[in-house]
């Protein structure tokens, strides 16, 4: 994981035009963005993320900030272009992941080091997407791009109080759904398929949820 003022680094050599440091910036943000954008807009999350980009590329000389600001602005970004899509298709982000029964299931331990542990897999994107849209993103901004609830707030257009709570009460959920879905002790279970851990600021942003 970059830290955030290598981030900003390689945010300003991309400024200048340097290739490699855009190729760095895209390789590091990309499946952020993807994993943000499938709890959204579901299959057409690529085409989004080219979409946002494009605009990226178009617009990094003008962009001030440091390597946490460069996570927030690409992910509001990427949050304009999927709503730019679905009120175009007027639709809700679908998923394929079987969610029936699932509500009202309890968990032994639905502890936030539970919910991080299980909130890296595919099968959590999916579910996290069936949360209320208000927690997916909350969840999706802070836990797995590891943005502060202020910044996650100025994306969102809420208050800072309302993204934590939104985003506890969302992997609170998702920690008893997924442990309702597969209770075996983690070694067990499958291996995560993400490109990217969980960052630490996500793991600070549990720590201050709890």
């Amino acid at each position: 994981m970059v830290a955030p003022e290598d981030l900003g680094a390689v945010v300003r050599a991309a400024q200048t035009g340097d290739e490699d440091a855009f190729r760095q910036l895209y390789r590091l943000q990309q499946p952020v963005l993807l994993r943000y954008l499938r709890v959204l807009v579901g299959d057409d999350a690529e085409d989004v993320a080219s979409e946002a980009w494009l605009q990226i590329a178009r617009d990094l000389r003008s962009f001030a900030g440091d390597g946490d600001g460069f996570r927030g602005w690409t992910a509001t970004i990427a949050r304009h272009r999927a709503m730019d899509l679905l009120r175009a298709q007027r639709r809700r982000p679908q998923t394929g992941a079987p969610v029936e029964g699932l509500d009202g299931l309890r968990a032994g331990d639905d502890t936030a080091e539970r919910a991080l542990e299980l909130v890296t897999t595919d099968e959590a994107v999916a579910l996290i997407a069936t949360l209320p849209p208000e927690m997916a993103e909350a969840v999706m901004l802070r836990v797995v791009a590891g943005l502060d609830a202020k910044s996650t707030g100025l994306i969102l257009g809420r208050r800072a109080g309302a993204v934590r709570t939104a985003a506890y009460r969302g992997l609170r959920q998702l920690a008893q759904r997924l442990t309702a879905r597969d209770p075996k002790p983690p070694e067990q279970r499958r291996s995560a398929t993400w490109t990217a851990p969980v960052t630490p600021a996500a793991t600070a942003a549990l720590k201050e949820m709890r």
